[in-house]
């Protein structure tokens, strides 16, 4: 199904496909994959670059204008720019607790199934399907090879995308999202951790004030106290995961404003409500996160392992992009997952990397590796780039995780003029 629409100074296409749950099993269970293809007037006859969304769990952006979101205007002065849903996300097949489930299932919907059933439903949503539908979707345009954009987990995408089907890639851009190959994803989280050690060390610091401010909400939370406007109590590590403000532009002082309000004051709830990552929009995100890093492994809550000693004893010192098994009792909207999400954090992952693949690729590319960054460690991200031959790689601490959306046309014009050579690496 096919649909156009437009913006002033853009054309849009929505494209509706149906794609195998399991792409084992191409006669089985279907879904339904979205993408909207976003073009410039006068710019029908260019080639194709497609938008892989951060996540797990997001759908795309859905443009506003021709800058919004803010990189897409660069993009469009070359492209055409495939907007594409996720599976499990916007319009591709919904993951969520009511939504209804295709026929083969087992179950109406999620909610209804059992916890296997619902578990053995999510182990078709990471990146290895994704590039799948991608190719589907690809052969369904008729063109035979395209650009790739992938931010954050988008990336992690790319890079399954190289060794999967490098002959459909014309070029490979990745933004604060190359990943570490192999099963040792222990070692990514401990990274992750010693850096949002730093981080909040960093901050309190910087605002000195605060991290008392923030002990005693911690002190609330340990006693129950602590609640969202719904009622919602919010525990101390949910809490310290308000550390995930501090891996992107302006969050530390958003967190300053977040503990700069009366602990007793309405705002203060609802500011802490917004500010919380996970939850039951994106069920996605939280259900299946660890297991974007499972190159051949099973999770095993592979945060709450990782964490340090000295981050158990000290609520200050807070945790960033970290799903915490405990999240799924205190969040009522994530609790119908809680069962699945134990059941997933045993399920040992296949391999989503070849680094013999890698090794030969040779689509050229260029990554933006933010040093520092809080949520993909740059020393793991420098590592994957030495696999790949064509891909030349920006280290950069001008912008933090979120440097695609932050920086304008800026990051996406830097790394289109490094792979084609125009820009010294």
């Amino acid at each position: 199904m096919t649909t156009t629409w437009t913006l002033p100074g853009l054309q849009l296409r929505d494209i509706t496909l149906p794609v195998p749950l399991d792409h084992a099993d191409p006669a089985g269970a279907q879904i339904e994959l979205f993408a909207r293809v976003v073009t410039a007037d006068g710019g029908e006859d260019r080639p194709y670059l497609v938008y892989l969304q951060g996540g797990p769990g997001s759908e795309a952006p859905r443009p506003l204008a021709a800058d919004s979101p803010g990189w897409l205007a660069r993009a469009l002065r070359d492209h055409r720019v495939v907007m594409l849903d996720q599976r499990g996300t916007g319009r591709s097949t919904p993951v969520g607790p009511d939504s209804a489930l295709p026929d083969g299932v087992g179950a109406a919907t999620l909610r209804a199934a059992s916890p296997a059933q619902q578990a053995e439903y999510l182990t078709h949503f990471r990146a290895d399907a994704i590039v799948r539908d991608a190719e589907l979707l690809r052969e369904h345009l008729e063109v035979r090879t395209w650009t790739l954009l992938g931010q954050s987990f988008g990336g992690f995408t790319a890079l399954r995308y190289l060794s999967a089907s490098a002959g459909s890639v014309e070029t490979a851009l990745f933004t604060g999202g190359l990943p570490s190959v192999g099963p040792d994803m222990d070692a990514v989280y401990r990274s992750t951790w010693d850096g949002m050690i730093e981080r909040s060390e960093r901050y309190w610091a910087r605002f000195p004030g605060d991290r008392d401010r923030f002990r005693a909400l911690a002190d609330a939370a340990a006693a129950g106290r602590l609640r969202l406007p719904d009622g919602q109590r919010v525990g101390v590590e949910r809490l310290r995961r308000l550390g995930h403000l501090l891996g992107a532009s302006q969050g530390a002082e958003r967190l300053h404003h977040l503990l700069d309000l009366d602990p007793s004051a309405p705002a203060l709830a609802h500011d802490l409500a917004a500010a919380l990552p996970f939850g039951g929009r994106n069920p996605l995100y939280a259900v299946i996160h660890e297991s974007c890093w499972a190159d051949g492994a099973a999770t095993r809550w592979a945060a709450d392992r990782t964490m340090p000693t000295a981050v158990r004893e000290d609520p200050t010192l807070l945790g960033g992009e970290h799903v915490h098994r405990d999240l799924f009792a205190e969040d009522p909207e994530l609790g119908v997952w809680a069962e699945a999400a134990d059941l997933l954090a045993e399920h040992r992952w296949p391999r989503l990397y070849d680094e013999e693949a890698l090794r030969r690729c040779e689509v050229p590319g260029a990554a933006a590796v933010y040093f520092g960054d809080a949520y993909v460690p740059h020393e793991h991200s420098l590592a994957t780039a030495a696999l790949v031959p064509g891909l030349r790689t920006w280290v950069t601490s001008e912008y933090e995780h979120n440097g695609l959306r932050a920086s304008g046309e800026d990051v996406l014009d830097h790394l289109l003029d490094l792979a084609a050579g125009r820009r010294a690496a």
